[in-house]
């Protein structure tokens, strides 16, 4: 039986060594079927780090893609537009891998064909770290299902059973490549920064095709975090992130979820980031809470207009500028073929 081929998307920003070691572990997988696709929005790497992808690039171990423009959900559309695999597999670039590692991901989809995506297990070090590592969970509990609370209690970290689950985690997701070709689906461009949330709005969508997502703990990888670069190319503390978090959670449930669903996941929001209560745990001094509740405000009605600002057309600023690009080029191309002939 031949393996179905894997292409492994690695979107990168501002990543040098943690890249590095990412794509070295890819290269050492087992699984004897992989492209590897880089989507570099990094403006200017390391020496050492520029020579490492050339060289991996002249060797045809990966496919180097340079763009002058960062956005994760961009990133991922590109790359799917060019990949050749029956399974589509994004990682991130600060993140360590077993060799068994695509063979896990490939495994659920030649096993069960009403699996349309799989979630691997994630060892971030910083939840572990605050959990001291001990905590072990079995079955998600309902509420991981429910859209307009699920954000909450779905928990890729501990879960050591494999189970059906609502959404993935953007550092280790794998999708059968039809959900991009035959359903056309695609990755929404509006989620702004780190583009927290933009995996999740793509999963609620993927769940109206039929297919399933799947949680297979074994399709585990180890994500490092790193405090800059990837999705952190602004502070977590910056006036710019603050607003682009809140504004991507009230897109996706805006564009998702039904009314009341909608008011659950507001309402919690507000509970869990606005007042700090648990499980965010953040400061109840009155002045945090007060500036977390302009963001808030801020974040809605920002959110409110970009639904406003799309409507006339589908909010796909790079795929679309991506797509203009190729239409001139390929014209230029049957220009120089009209001479030639």
């Amino acid at each position: 039986m031949t393996l179905p081929l894997i292409s492994v998307i690695i979107p990168t920003y501002g990543r040098e060594e943690p890249l590095r070691d990412s794509i070295v572990d890819v290269l050492k997988q087992d699984y004897p079927n992989f492209e590897v696709l880089v989507v570099d929005q990094t403006p200017k790497h390391q020496p050492e780090i520029e020579a490492f992808l050339e060289a991996q690039t002249s060797a045809d171990k990966i496919q180097w893609f340079r763009l002058k423009w960062a956005s994760l959900p961009g990133a991922r559309n590109y790359a799917v537009r060019r990949a050749k695999g029956e399974i589509i597999l994004f990682i991130d670039d600060d993140v360590k891998l077993q060799p068994e590692f695509l063979a896990a991901h490939a495994k659920n989809y030649i096993e069960n064909p009403e699996i349309g995506a799989i979630a691997g297990r994630v060892f971030d070090k910083m939840k572990l770290g605050e959990s001291g590592g001990n905590l072990q969970i079995e079955y998600l509990p309902p509420e991981a299902m429910d859209p307009g609370i699920a954000w909450y209690y779905i928990d890729l970290v501990h879960t050591v059973k494999p189970q059906q689950v609502l959404s993935a985690r953007g550092c280790n997701m794998s999708f059968r490549r039809e959900i991009f070709t035959k359903y056309g689906l695609h990755f929404d461009e509006r989620f702004r920064g780190s583009a927290v949330r933009e995996e999740s709005d793509f999963c609620l969508r993927l769940r109206q095709t039929g297919y399933k997502i799947w949680y297979d703990p074994k399709a585990h990888l180890v994500h490092l975090g790193e405090e800059t670069g990837g999705c952190h190319d602004i502070s977590t503390r910056s006036l710019k992130y603050q607003i682009t978090f809140y504004h991507n959670h009230f897109l996706m449930g805006l564009k998702n979820l039904s009314f009341t669903q909608a008011l659950r996941l507001f309402a919690r929001l507000f509970d869990c980031h606005v007042l700090g209560r648990p499980p965010c745990h953040k400061s109840g001094s009155p002045i945090k809470i007060v500036t977390r509740f302009c963001f808030y405000v801020i974040g809605f009605f920002n959110a409110l207009l970009t639904i406003m600002k799309s409507s006339g057309n589908d909010g796909q600023t790079y795929t679309n500028l991506d797509k203009k690009l190729n239409k001139e080029l390929n014209k230029e191309l049957e220009k120089e073929l009209e001479k030639q002939a």
